[in-house]
């Protein structure tokens, strides 16, 4: 089994930041591949699924950002997935908007769930879908930047990546990465 992880805060008031597009990806995919309905665990709501033969859970932790791990790791532990099994889904502003790097480790760069989630595993090596969203120029603006929500322009290259993210799944599940990026790239080339 993997578990996919969706990085983002609960509640109706963060559902179209900038923040929460791991937790968009998550529900994308989920309705893609007919997952079960949502239900909560683990401090975080829990979808199950097959995709192309690969059983799948997806865990959108609802801990609020800061403390990720803290529902990642018990989900991780019960079902005795091992950290080369874990795919967090998660805002980057160092990918322009609606590029995607999926890369396996790494450091947090600031980010609060990774640095959650490395913390309650005891590693940074699990895998990272990072979903550009670009950086707003200056630091003082990081934070209204993440935490605003997506504006109506941006929903010409953000739908599109969550459809081709849904799209190239399979690839994902079948460990098979960069194939996955190509596919996404070749899906989203002409909304960016």
């Amino acid at each position: 089994m993997q578990l996919w992880v969706g990085l983002g805060n609960p509640g109706p008031n963060h559902a179209r930041q900038r923040h929460n597009i791991g937790f968009m990806a998550l529900d994308t995919i989920a309705l893609r591949h007919r997952f079960s309905p949502w239900r909560s665990r683990f401090k975080g709501s829990v979808a199950e699924g097959v995709i192309d033969g690969h059983r799948v859970l997806a865990l959108k932790p609802l801990t609020y950002m800061n403390d990720s791990g803290e529902s990642v790791q018990p989900a991780a532990s019960f079902y005795r997935i091992p950290p080369d099994s874990i795919t967090a889904f998660h805002d980057e502003l160092d990918l322009a908007p609606g590029k995607v790097r999926i890369k396996r480790g790494g450091g947090a760069a600031g980010h609060n769930g990774l640095r959650s989630m490395d913390r309650h595993l005891g590693t940074a090596e699990y895998w990272r879908v990072r979903l550009g969203i670009g950086h707003p120029g200056a630091k003082e603006r990081v934070l209204g930047h993440v935490l605003g929500d997506f504006a109506k322009v941006d929903l010409d290259w953000l739908l599109p990546l969550l459809d081709g993210l849904a799209e190239a799944a399979p690839l994902l599940a079948a460990g098979q990465r960069e194939a996955c990026m190509t596919k996404i790239a070749l899906l989203t080339q002409d909304s960016r």
